[in-house]
């Protein structure tokens, strides 16, 4: 069984920073793909960067330069360090990551999803 656990949302004011933090658990192989997605009340989720496991980066638009994805592949983590938050950044984010696991040459895929951390970005 994978669990994705996230940590380091709240609340913050405009301009400030948070830092995220998701752990991969469960007899992990591998983690391939990395990503932040979030979701805000009443839109869809979207994706908000990800990472592969050689550290290549991608962000969606809205990012400009204010967050920085990065990952502990020893740890099996991934972070999101935010800056310059806005209120508009306010949602629900979530982790997702895909890989194998189990013991070799006994290995499965997994394509898991964590349970979403809040982030408030309010005066």
């Amino acid at each position: 069984q994978v669990q994705l656990t996230e940590s380091g949302g709240g609340l913050v004011q405009p301009g400030g920073s948070l830092k995220l933090s998701c752990v991969v658990s469960g007899n992990i192989f591998n983690i391939n793909g990395m990503e932040w997605h979030r979701q805000a009340p009443g839109k869809q989720r979207e994706l908000v960067a990800g990472i592969t496991r050689k550290g290549r980066t991608n962000y969606a638009d809205f990012v400009a330069g204010r967050f920085t994805v990065s990952r502990d592949n020893e740890k099996n983590t991934v972070f999101l360090q935010m800056n310059n938050l806005k209120p508009e950044d306010t949602a629900v984010y979530y982790c997702h990551a895909e890989g194998n696991y189990g013991t070799n040459p006994w290995l499965a895929e997994f394509d898991s999803w964590g349970q979403g951390v809040q982030v408030t970005v309010s005066s």
